[in-house]
């Protein structure tokens, strides 16, 4: 089945000394429950997955698995630059009973389209979990194009794609067209989320959700439902704080937020720092505008 809706990609709370605050993962856990979000994506770039030690990834995804248990869909970030340990960490992830995987293009490697191509039909033909990839050219220096994706779209295991180009609306579009309509199309740009679904994809993977998860989870399931008015309002109301969580790198906006919200410490791990003063003002005003008590 395929999974719509909003998708939180969501951030791994950490104590001051940078161990991971499971009590406050589990209590975010349950607040994105209660606000409708569709399913939770952990160990993404928004969790700081680059971060996190092999044994910490797998832990903190099984750890998520057991305690959404069965509520929503669980999509564990698993990609790599490295195949054997994109390999591993899907294999782990598969193990621990998440529901699909969600794996980067290889950053750094600058793969060829022939390696992308390679690289995830390595791992499709070696875990039987649903995968879908993810194409973010501004982090990684790789762009799969939609030609290797139509390709590698022939794999069972490969479901659907997260996609965050220069061009999301314009890319998704052209792999609409090639993948056809068993392909999940997500935006991975909240900015341009609903109108991404709006022309035939099939929901966000979101970092905003993280703080206004009901308001994305209505804004998408007005899109999936073809009103675009409703969609338009919601995304209106949003746009200032989809623009705000990137005044620096994802995650430090959004952390630092939460930790304004009391859900979260206010920590990250180095080579990231908590959100610099100058932007805060830009954030608060964000998170007023989308409605947030302060």
């Amino acid at each position: 089945m395929m999974i719509k809706g909003s998708m939180v990609a969501i951030v791994t709370p950490m104590r001051g000394d940078g161990t991971i605050d499971y009590p406050a993962l589990d209590k975010l856990i349950d607040f994105h429950i209660s606000q409708a979000t569709d399913a939770i994506v952990p160990a993404g770039t928004t969790g700081e997955s680059a971060t996190l030690r092999f044994t910490e990834h797998c832990d903190l995804v099984a750890h998520v698995v057991e305690h959404v248990s069965q509520r929503v869909p669980v999509i564990a970030g698993s990609g790599a630059n490295s195949t054997a340990e994109a390999l591993q960490l899907t294999q782990a992830a598969q193990a621990a009973g998440a529901t699909a995987c969600l794996l980067i293009t290889p950053y750094y490697n600058k793969p060829t389209q022939r390696g992308l191509y390679q690289h995830y039909m390595s791992i499709a033909e070696q875990v039987d979990i649903p995968q879908i990839l993810y194409n973010v050219p501004g982090r990684t220096a790789c762009d799969m194009l939609p030609a290797t994706v139509a390709e590698l779209s022939q794999h069972q295991n490969i479901v659907g794609i997260k996609e965050a180009s220069s061009d999301t609306v314009g890319r998704c579009q052209q792999l609409k067209r090639q993948c056809g309509d068993d392909f999940a199309i997500y935006s991975g740009e909240d900015a341009v989320a609903a109108e991404v679904v709006l022309q035939g994809g099939h929901g966000v993977i979101s970092v905003t959700a993280n703080l206004v998860p009901q308001q994305m989870h209505d804004m998408i399931a007005a899109a999936l439902a073809g009103d675009q008015l409703q969609a338009e309002q919601h995304n209106a109301r949003l746009s200032a704080l989809h623009d705000a969580l990137f005044v620096e790198s994802n995650p430090i906006p959004v952390k630092w937020a939460l930790a304004r919200l009391g859900f979260i410490d206010d920590s990250i791990r180095l080579p990231l720092t908590v959100l610099e003063e100058s932007h805060h003002a830009i954030v608060y005003d964000a998170m007023r505008k989308a409605g947030l008590e302060l």
